[in-house]
């Protein structure tokens, strides 16, 4: 049994359409997906409204969910994925709105400072390349920079220019994660660090410093997670043993076309039973 919990559609920063997506993951023999585009709902709750339609043996469940932009009092950021939480809630929603209305005006500042250092791309270039996304992000303009032949590929536009400790980075609104993990547990959700301990995406946390957010109500922390070598991996799960949180894994798919499969990472049946089992904001449904 397939169970990925970290998928994201071009309603933020993926390249598949939700549709799409839903299609791959059929195709991969994937059981049990979560939709989490960066700070939208949009991206599953168009496979939720046009279920009825689509040609399906509901044979696959969808998890409807968020990965929500945070950013600590030292200003590292971090991300947090949060499952089946009531999608009506207007606290955290007024989150995830604030993240994303800031998100324009960085972006125009990270050109600003492509274009000082002579890197010719133009917000209209970004906006090319992001087509329907509610989130416009980074992986829209390091696409924006293979179309422009500055970079050969979206990971090559991050490893020299666009990386968290870039001089071209620029951070945006964010909560902090103890209120993300807060709201999403008002809203009746299940909140799960992800790539905690993923070093090549930057500044990283300690271990101590997850523990401080379990003591806040984290749920849980993702493990299994392609940019976590081996060391990375066996920290996060003997931390999650050690506090009976949930230790889960999943793809963090974007696309093929960035070199991911979904369910090239799971997380075990019984971990997702448990997210299930305290989720109480939304069900989950099937395509």
């Amino acid at each position: 049994m397939l169970i990925d919990l970290h998928s994201h559609t071009h309603v933020s920063d993926g390249q598949d359409s939700p549709k799409e997506l839903v299609e791959y993951a059929k195709e991969a023999g994937v059981a049990v997906l979560a939709i989490t585009d960066h700070d939208t709902l949009n991206g599953w709750q168009q496979i939720q409204d046009s279920s009825d339609s689509l040609q399906s043996n509901r044979e696959l469940t969808i998890v409807p969910g968020a990965e929500i932009s945070c950013r600590t009092s030292s200003g590292m950021s971090v991300h947090m994925l949060g499952y089946l939480f009531d999608p009506h809630n207007a606290p955290l929603n007024e989150l995830m709105a604030l993240t994303r209305d800031d998100r324009i005006p960085r972006m125009q500042k990270i050109i600003e400072l492509l274009n000082r250092a002579d890197i010719e791309v133009t917000f209209d270039d970004v906006v090319a390349q992001s087509g329907s996304a509610a989130t416009v992000g980074r992986p829209h303009l390091a696409d924006a920079l293979v179309a422009r032949g500055v970079v050969n590929t979206r990971n090559d536009a991050f490893t020299r220019f666009l990386h968290n400790d870039s001089p071209f980075y620029v951070g945006h609104f964010a909560p902090t994660p103890k209120e993300a993990i807060v709201a999403i547990k008002a809203a009746g959700g299940v909140s799960v660090l992800a790539h905690g301990l993923a070093g090549s995406r930057g500044a990283i946390y300690e271990i101590s410093e997850i523990e401080a957010l379990i003591s806040q109500g984290l749920d849980g922390v993702e493990v299994d997670h392609r940019d976590h070598d081996d060391h990375s991996r066996a920290a996060l799960r003997e931390l999650a043993a050690s506090f009976d949180i949930f230790a889960t894994g999943s793809s963090d798919y974007h696309g093929a076309g960035v070199g991911q499969r979904l369910a090239m990472e799971v997380t075990a049946p019984e971990v997702w039973e448990g997210i299930l089992a305290r989720g109480s904001g939304i069900e989950v449904f099937t395509v």
